[in-house]
């Protein structure tokens, strides 16, 4: 019974994470190709009409995702350009310009802060993700395996939170700031779905394994408790057994 139920439950949880980690890897990958999925997947999309005279290409509209900032054709991302790790969200370094870009958006660091955070925390929490599919086969066995494997689990979650909050705080207030400068914008809805669904499920994988775990511990002291019970009782009924001989005997 202890084999079955830790099993099931590390099974269940291993599934809903490798769920999470697939959803983590088309977050993460978006900008680096235009095929389906990747071709949905945009933090952040707004017009540029206005801004020019940047040394790049000025997209129109423009959507950033991790990798590169694309265009749109047909709702899909298309004509990305080079792929940059981590990169950031500045909009007057992103089109190499600063004519008719927000001036909310001008002499602040704090969205290239707030995203490249974002950035980073994403790869961490992946990390740790990775370890804890690898390790969760020790968790469908043991219950040190459960618990190892619910402590990595947790510390995936704890990141993938962070990166979803730094994510909606950068997007929301870029959309806004684009929207009250006549801009035509809006958030991806692929990238906020995968970004929040990977929390969700690394927060009851981390459930899972960690009640998997304890269950395991309390059915096995059932079982001890239940074998020395029976022990002290064979050992009475032994006792009673050889009193019984004895005064046969003398009688």
């Amino acid at each position: 019974m202890v084999a079955i139920s830790r099993s099931v439950l590390g099974l269940i949880a291993l599934i809903v994470l490798a769920g999470g980690i697939v959803l983590q890897f088309l977050t993460i990958l978006s900008g680096t190709s235009i095929s389906t999925p990747l071709q949905h997947v945009y933090f952040l999309e707004s017009t540029t009409n206005g801004i020019s005279g940047g040394a790049g290409m000025v997209r129109n509209p423009s959507r950033w995702t991790f990798f590169a900032i694309c265009g749109a054709e047909n709702g899909n991302n298309a004509n990305c350009g080079n792929v940059v790790p981590a990169l950031p969200f500045d909009p007057p370094r992103n089109f190499g310009t600063e004519n008719n870009v927000p001036e909310t958006f001008l002499g602040t660091k704090k969205f290239y802060y707030l995203s490249r955070f974002m950035f980073a925390f994403y790869l961490v929490a992946l990390f740790f993700a990775v370890i804890a599919f690898f390790t969760s086969v020790l968790a469908i066995c043991t219950r040190l395996g459960a618990y190892l494997t619910g402590l990595n689990t947790a510390i995936a979650f704890f990141f993938q939170t962070l990166t979803a909050a730094l994510m909606t705080a950068w997007t929301v207030i870029g959309r806004n700031n684009f929207r009250a400068a006549g801009q035509d914008a809006r958030l991806g809805t692929y990238a906020f779905g995968f970004t929040w669904a990977a929390m969700a499920c690394f927060l009851i994988s981390t459930v899972l394994f960690c009640v998997g775990g304890s269950v395991g511990k309390d059915e096995s002291k059932n079982t001890k408790s239940s074998y020395f019970g029976r022990k002290r009782s064979t050992r009475s009924r032994g006792s009673f057994i050889d009193n019984e001989s004895q005064r046969r005997v003398k009688d």
